[in-house]
C-alpha cells in the first residue's frame, strides 16, 4: 500500500517531488522485518486496518482463495483510506476475485481495478524480490464498464513505472486465455514431474534429462498452494482447456499406435511453425487474436539522396504464385515440392492457415516448402478464425476455396486489410449459393458458412481483377456444373496456369475462362519465379539513376504481369530480357536494365490492368521523366492497401513534384534533368502501405534532400530483405524504430 505524505505537485509542476510511504501487511512479522531491512518497504503490520489509514493505493497480492477473507477485511476499513484511494490485485484468475469483491462490498467498487501481471518466479517470499521482474512483461487489466477511468489510469501508470506493457480485456476472456496459456501448462508440468518422480528409475530419469525437459518442468517448482487455489478458482476454464488437450493427445496417441507418419508430422509441424509464426506476428505487427495488442512502435525509413544502382540480384519469389502453390498443393493428392517460396508475412499466413486446417507442411527453409496434400475434401475445420495478415490476395482466394467446404470458417486480417472491400468476391459467391457474412461496408472479417451446395454460374466481372477471377474458379472446383468468368480486360492468369499444372482442365477463349466442378488435383513440383512487382522497385531505381547497370535474375514475365516492362520501354528505358525460359508453366527471364533518359507518355489503357500493383513505383519514374505522364482507367488503385492514387499524390506534393490528381488517374510533370535532383525531400506518410514506402525510398536517388517515410513495417509482408538488397545495389537507406 502506498500513502502520499508530502509534495503533491507532480514532476515538472514546479513543486516538490512527490513522496510516498510503501507499507506492507503480512501475517508473518519476520517477513515484514526483512522487507524493512532490505529497503523494500517503509513499515508494515500483521493487521490490515492500521495500514489502510490514509492509503492512496492498495495492492492485494494474496492467494486467490484467501482473497475473499482479505476483501471482507478491506471492506470494513476502506473508508479510512484517502478519498482518491484505488484498489487493485495481482491474481491470475479474475472471475473468482470479482465474485469475492461483490460478496464483500455488495457490488464491484468503481475504484477497484482487477489486474494480472504475466510474470513470476518459482521463488516466493520477500527474499526473492526482483526489481526487474515485470520489465518488458505484460500486465492485463480487466476493468468493468463502470470502473472509474481515473482509477484504471492510475493502475496502468503503476505497472508502466515497473517497465511493463499494459493491456486490457474482459474478465471472462482473461480467464479463458490464461487457462490455456498458463494454467494448463502448469498443470501438465506438475503431473509429468509427479508421474516420473514416482517411478523406480526416477533418479536416472532426472540425472539424464535434457534441457528441454528441464525448461518445461521448471514451472513445476512453483508454489503448490498458489496453484491449487488457481485451479480451484478457475476450474471451468481449466477443465475446458484440459478437455481440448486430452483430445489432442488422444489423436496423437492413435497416430503413434498406427505408425501414421503424416498425422504425426501434421501435428508436430503445425505446432513448430505456429510457435514461430505467432511469435513473429506478436513481435512485429498488430496481430490482435488473443490479447488485443497494439503495435509497439512505428518503423521509419530515411533515404538519403544520391547513390548508384549496379550489380546482379535476385528478388524474393512471386507472392501471388507462392499463395497459390500452398492452396492448390494442400487440395492436391500427393506431395507438392515448392522452390522459391516467398517467406514474407503474407505468404506465411497462408501456410499457417492450411496447417490450422489439418495440412502437414514442411518448411519453409531457404525457399523450400513441402506440402502433403489432403485432397479436395480433406481439409478440417480450424479451431478459430483464420488470420491472413495483410494479404488481400489470400483473403479473396480463401473465400472461394472455403465457400465449398463442409465447415464454417471466419477470415480476418490486420487493421489495413479490414478496411478493404470484400463485396466484390462475396456477392458473386452468394450467386453460386454460398452464405457469407461481412462487416459493415462488405469488409472483413468474413464469416463463411459451410455445407452449402454451390452451383456454377456465368459471371461478367464489372472490373478487371485476378483475385475475383481466381476466387470464383476456386469455388467452381466445388460447384455443380460449369463456372465461367468473363473479364473486361486481361488480368494475371497464375491460377489457371497452376490448375492446369496440377492436372485440372481449365479452358479459355477470348476474354472468358471456365472449368467444370468435381475434378481432382494431382501434386506437381513448383518453382516460384521472382516477383516482378518486387523487381519493379529496382527496375525504376536503375531507370532513373545515371550510370546504373543492373540485372534482376529469374523474374516472372507472365504476359498478364509485364505491364511495367512495356510501360518503362515506352518511356525510353534501356530494358532487355535475357535467358528467357519456362518453369512450371510460368515464363521467366533475367531483366537487364541500364540508365537512359525517360520521356513522359500517355500510359496505354490496355496496360493498366497488367501493371496495377506497379504504379506507385512507376509514378516515381514519371517524376523523373521529361514532360508529362498521364494515367487513366486506374480507379482500382483507390481500393488497395491504401488509396494509392491519393497516397502517392500526397507524397509527390511533399517532395515538390507537380501533378494533377483525377478520380481514375493522375498527370505527373516530370523533372527530366539528366543529372542532379529532380525534386526535393520531405516526410512521407506511407499509410502502412508497403508499395508506397518502397516507392519513395527509391525516389531519394534523385532527390535534393533526404526523404523520410513513416509506417514502413508492412514492407516485410511483401518484400522481406528489401533494405538489404537496396543497400547492396547502392541506395543509402536507414531503418528507425520509434515508439508509438
Amino acid at each position: 500500500m502506498g500513502r502520499r505524505d508530502v509534495g503533491d505537485a507532480g514532476p515538472g509542476e514546479g513543486g516538490a517531488a512527490p513522496q510516498a510511504e510503501i507499507l506492507a501487511c503480512d501475517p508473518d512479522a519476520a517477513e515484514i522485518a526483512r522487507g524493512i531491512e532490505m529497503g523494500l518497504i517503509d513499515r508494515g503490520d500483521t493487521r490490515l486496518a492500521p495500514l489502510v489509514e490514509g492509503a492512496s493505493l492498495v495492492v492485494l497480492a494474496v492467494p486467490v482463495l484467501a482473497m475473499a477473507g482479505v476483501m471482507r477485511e478491506l471492506a470494513g476499513c476502506l473508508e479510512r483510506a484517502a478519498p482518491e484511494v484505488v484498489v487493485t490485485d495481482v491474481g491470475s484468475t479474475k472471475a473468482a476475485i470479482r465474485e469475492a469483491a461483490v460478496a464483500a462490498f455488495g457490488r464491484m467498487p468503481a475504484n477497484l481495478v482487477l489486474g494480472h501481471p504475466i510474470a513470476g518466479s518459482e521463488k516466493s517470499g520477500v527474499a526473492a524480490a526482483d526489481p526487474s521482474l515485470y520489465a518488458r512483461h505484460k500486465v492485463i487489466l480487466t476493468p468493468e464498464p463502470d470502473t472509474n477511468p481515473a482509477a484504471t489510469a492510475r493502475v496502468r501508470a503503476l505497472w508502466e513505472c515497473c517497465g511493463a506493457e499494459v493491456l486490457e480485456m474482459a474478465v471472462e476472456r482473461h480467464d479463458q486465455v490464461l487457462a490455456r496459456t498458463s494454467h494448463l501448462p502448469h498443470l501438465l508440468a506438475f503431473s509429468l514431474v509427479d508421474t516420473l518422480a514416482r517411478q523406480d528409475e526416477r533418479l536416472e530419469i532426472f540425472r539424464y534429462a535434457a534441457g528441454g525437459f528441464r525448461d518445461f518442468t521448471r514451472i513445476a517448482g512453483s508454489d503448490p498452494v498458489m496453484w491449487r487455489d488457481i485451479f480451484i478458482a478457475n476450474r471451468d476454464a481449466v477443465l475446458a482447456s484440459l478437455d481440448d488437450f486430452e483430445a489432442g493427445v488422444a489423436r496423437l496417441r492413435r497416430a503413434v499406435e498406427r505408425g501414421d507418419g503424416d498425422a504425426m508430422l501434421a501435428t508436430f509441424d503445425r505446432a513448430s511453425h505456429a510457435r514461430h509464426y505467432f511469435e513473429s506476428l506478436l513481435n512485429q505487427t498488430s496481430y490482435q487474436a488473443e490479447y488485443q495488442m497494439q503495435q509497439h512502435g512505428k518503423l521509419r525509413y530515411r533515404a538519403s539522396p544520391g547513390g548508384g544502382v549496379t550489380g546482379r540480384i535476385r528478388v524474393p519469389g512471386d507472392k501471388s504464385i507462392s499463395h497459390r502453390s500452398i492452396m492448390l498443393g494442400a487440395l492436391a493428392e500427393g506431395v507438392t515440392e515448392v522452390k522459391g517460396f516467398l517467406e514474407g508475412e503474407d505468404s506465411l499466413a497462408t501456410l499457417q492457415a492450411f496447417r490450422e486446417m489439418g495440412v502437414a507442411i514442411e518448411g519453409p527453409h531457404q525457399g523450400r516448402v513441402t506440402v502433403h496434400g489432403v485432397g479436395m475434401h480433406g481439409l478440417r475445420a480450424p479451431s478459430g478464425p483464420l488470420y491472413v495478415g495483410n494479404a488481400g490476395t489470400a483473403m479473396r482466394l480463401f473465400a472461394g476455396l472455403l465457400a465449398g467446404q463442409a465447415f464454417d470458417t471466419e477470415l480476418t486480417g490486420d487493421a489495413s486489410l479490414t478496411r478493404r472491400p470484400m463485396g466484390r468476391v462475396a456477392d458473386p459467391l452468394r450467386l453460386m449459393g454460398a452464405k457469407i457474412d461481412t462487416a459493415e461496408g462488405g469488409r472483413p472479417p468474413l464469416h463463411i458458412h459451410g455445407g452449402r451446395t454451390l452451383k456454377g454460374i456465368t459471371y461478367d466481372m464489372p472490373m478487371a481483377s485476378a483475385q475475383v477471377k481466381s476466387c470464383l474458379l476456386l469455388a467452381g472446383l466445388y460447384a455443380e456444373g460449369e463456372t465461367r468468368v468473363r473479364e473486361p480486360a486481361p488480368t494475371r492468369d497464375h491460377t489457371e496456369r497452376m490448375l492446369s499444372g496440377f492436372g485440372y482442365a481449365v479452358h479459355r477463349e477470348g476474354d472468358t475462362c471456365w472449368l467444370e466442378g468435381g475434378g481432382r488435383l494431382t501434386a506437381a513440383p513448383i518453382d516460384v519465379p521472382s516477383d516482378i512487382s518486387s523487381a519493379t522497385f529496382f527496375l525504376v531505381a536503375a531507370a532513373i539513376t545515371p550510370g546504373s547497370d543492373l540485372v534482376l535474375e529469374h523474374v516472372g514475365i507472365n504476359p498478364t504481369r509485364i505491364g511495367v516492362i512495356n510501360i518503362l520501354r515506352l518511356m525510353g528505358a534501356d530494358l532487355r530480357l535475357e535467358n528467357e525460359h519456362e518453369v512450371g508453366g510460368e515464363p521467366v527471364a533475367d531483366l537487364h536494365i541500364r540508365y537512359a533518359p525517360l520521356q513522359g507518355i500517355d500510359i496505354p489503357v490496355d496496360q493498366v490492368p497488367l501493371a496495377i500493383d506497379e504504379f506507385p513505383a512507376l509514378f516515381i519514374a514519371a517524376a523523373n521523366a521529361r514532360g508529362v505522364t498521364r494515367l487513366r482507367g486506374a480507379e482500382e488503385l483507390r481500393v488497395k492497401e491504401s488509396d494509392r492514387l491519393k497516397a502517392m499524390a500526397d507524397g509527390l506534393a511533399v517532395i515538390g513534384v507537380e501533378h494533377t490528381l483525377l478520380e481514375d488517374g493522375i498527370d505527373i510533370v516530370g523533372g527530366g534533368r539528366p543529372e542532379g535532383a529532380n525534386y526535393g525531400g520531405g516526410r512521407i506518410d506511407s499509410l502502412g502501405d508497403h508499395r508506397i514506402a518502397m516507392s519513395f525510398a527509391i525516389a531519394a536517388l534523385r532527390a535534393g534532400e533526404p526523404i523520410e517515410i513513416d509506417d514502413c513495417a508492412n514492407v516485410a509482408t511483401s518484400f522481406p530483405g528489401f533494405i538489404d538488397l537496396a543497400r547492396r545495389v547502392g541506395l543509402t537507406l536507414e531503418e528507425r524504430q520509434e515508439a508509438s
